[in-house]
């Protein structure tokens, strides 16, 4: 994902949270950042690797609100993570329904018994 999309996508969730402006600003500044000429093909894997990078910033370790607010979001978005895994994985366990051919050779099976 590019990652002016997602520091876009953090700064919402942020506003969701009522984060605090100083946190804001961090994300305005690292955007930014990658606004900039050369840095336009930076990518992320995922919202939470990015929320944990903002979480390491010399900004968030100086600034407890800052801090707090990313460590709200990091919750947040694990807690998401974990529940789509398990979706996936329910999906994963359903029975796949039989094709309309396994029914013919069953029923042809059956008369051949």
């Amino acid at each position: 994902m590019n990652i002016v999309d997602a520091l876009d996508r953090v700064k919402d969730r942020l506003d969701e949270n009522g984060a605090r402006p100083e946190t804001f600003r961090l994300v305005d500044t690292i955007r930014r950042t990658a606004t900039q000429p050369g840095s336009d093909q930076a990518q992320v894997r995922s919202l939470l690797e990015l929320v944990r990078r903002l979480m390491r910033t010399p900004v968030a370790h100086a600034n407890v609100g800052v801090y707090d607010d990313l460590a709200t979001l990091e919750g947040q978005l694990e807690q998401a993570s974990v529940e789509a895994a398990a979706r996936r994985e329910a999906e994963d366990s359903k029975p796949l329904p039989k094709s309309k051919k396994f029914y013919k050779e069953l029923k042809q099976r059956e008369r051949k018994s």
